[in-house]
């Protein structure tokens, strides 16, 4: 193959691989498990290695935050409930308390540290659970593909970079 062929491949090979972006994945994962749920409100959760400490990844709330819910997630301990957790957790709507409903389940990735999804706003029941765990699943081989992507991206210009110079 020509030179100049491989150089058009390689740039077409990846710019194709270059198109899915992880944090642009992660908000259109967020807004559809908002969607999804029938709520304004949803994000990602990441836990460390050693589950002692929950930080979100990513948030998702409707304009000005009406729920506050980036302020209730920091001061209401769910964040440490995730932390210690391995399985869904489900916390019911308390108007009087300021609980918006939460619903959060396990992403299985395997590349990353212990992620959820999680949704917020509304009471939710196992039908939720259920439809959110089947979403956490396909979210987990999306995430994995993006971060599979990003390394190909990575390989594929250091094979660029040092392919041989022709006579």
């Amino acid at each position: 193959m020509p030179y100049n062929r491989v150089d058009v491949a390689m740039r077409e090979l990846l710019s194709a691989f270059s198109c899915l972006q992880s944090a642009e994945l992660t908000d259109r994962l967020a807004r559809t498990a908002a969607a999804v749920a029938g709520t304004a409100y949803a994000g990602f959760v990441r836990v460390d290695a050693l589950r002692q400490e929950a930080c979100p990844m990513h948030v998702h709330t409707p304009p000005g935050d009406p729920l506050r819910l980036r302020r209730w997630l920091d001061e209401s301990g769910v964040l440490k409930e995730l932390a210690a957790s391995c399985e869904v957790v489900r916390l019911p709507p308390d108007v009087s308390m300021g609980e918006p409903g939460f619903l959060a389940t396990p992403v299985p990735v395997v590349a990353r540290d212990h992620t959820f999804v999680w949704v917020a706003g509304r009471g939710f029941c196992d039908g939720d659970e259920h439809l959110l765990g089947r979403f956490a699943t396909a979210a987990g081989r999306a995430l994995e593909a993006a971060s599979g992507c990003e390394s190909a991206v990575r390989l594929l210009r250091g094979v660029r970079a040092f392919r041989p110079v022709p006579p």
